[in-house]
């Protein structure tokens, strides 16, 4: 299954090299390139009992889609993934190749690896659900500019936009705990990189361990509270009573507004209420061995 879209539809060049790659691995291939959003989630939700590996080609979104689908099964396939977009988060987690070839053939020759998948209130995630600010500011950015100076491209962009950001009034419940104040972004992830930016989710980071890294930054309320915040962000210094970072099974997001929300870089809607939890090891995805152990 692949997105004939993402990546500027570099998978079409591939396209051969890769079923060939499969058959001489004894699979029987069956092709669908996906018609429209949601194509993948719906496709898999219904067929994938019928086949022994599920591998699908495209960005974050289209892996979100997958997982999304195998989620709403009961009996589930292993999934092979060959990233081809232009940020490919998770795939970076998991240290699978960039190289389509070489994906394909860690697709037929890895081993099952049990990862974490987030539910977001009935939809799932695979890796980030975040609202505000710095949202989409890893898509705005230009992977050349990313490069040259790593994260801090993104702060630079998203610094840009706090003058006139809207803070919202939340109120946020986990581990017995509750924090509330007016907050500008906030993201709730299961990666060691968001935004093609490795490292700026925090550490110790395991993606089958059934727990969350939360960031949250609230409102800066003065120019001086404004440098704290960037300087902590720059640094990736959690040193600011200005920005929230913890781990987590679950939490609750309550606001008297309804609020826009991103899942794996996709709109994934508005709410006022959000209830995030972490399913355990819920979905397998073929990896290096080297990777599991």
């Amino acid at each position: 299954m692949f997105n004939p879209f993402s990546g500027k539809g570099l998978i079409r060049n591939k396209l051969l090299e890769i079923v060939d790659q499969f058959v001489k691995n004894g699979y029987e291939v069956t092709i669908h390139p996906t018609q429209r959003p949601q194509d993948a989630l719906e496709q898999v939700e219904k067929r994938a009992g019928k086949y022994s590996l599920v591998v699908c080609s495209g960005g974050d979104g289209t892996l979100d889609e997958v997982v999304s689908g195998m989620m709403r099964r009961d009996k589930k396939a292993p999934i092979g993934y060959i990233p081809s977009g232009s940020t490919n988060d998770f795939a970076s987690s998991l240290k699978i190749p960039k190289n389509m070839g070489k994906a394909a053939e860690l697709a037929v020759s890895g081993v099952p690896f049990a990862c974490d998948v987030g539910k977001f209130n009935e939809k799932y995630f695979v890796y980030i659900a975040a609202f505000g600010l710095f949202t989409d500011v890893s898509y705005a950015t230009r992977q050349e500019r990313k490069n040259r100076i790593g994260h801090f491209a993104y702060i630079l962009e998203g610094v840009k936009r706090i003058p006139a950001a809207q803070p919202y009034h939340l109120r946020i419940s986990y581990d017995n705990q509750t924090i509330e104040g007016k907050f500008i972004y906030g993201m709730v992830t299961n990666s060691v990189s968001a935004g093609g930016f490795r490292n700026i989710t925090g550490k110790n980071v395991k993606l089958n361990d059934g727990i969350f890294e939360v960031t949250l930054i609230k409102m800066p309320k003065s120019p001086l509270e404004l440098n704290e915040i960037i300087a902590s962000l720059t640094n990736l210094i959690d040193n600011t009573d200005l920005i929230y970072t913890f781990k987590t099974e679950s939490l609750t997001v309550e606001s008297a507004e309804e609020i826009a929300w991103t899942l794996d870089g996709e709109y994934g809607g508005k709410h006022k209420n959000v209830t995030i939890s972490a399913k355990r090891q819920a979905v397998e995805i073929i990896v290096d061995s080297m990777m599991k152990s």
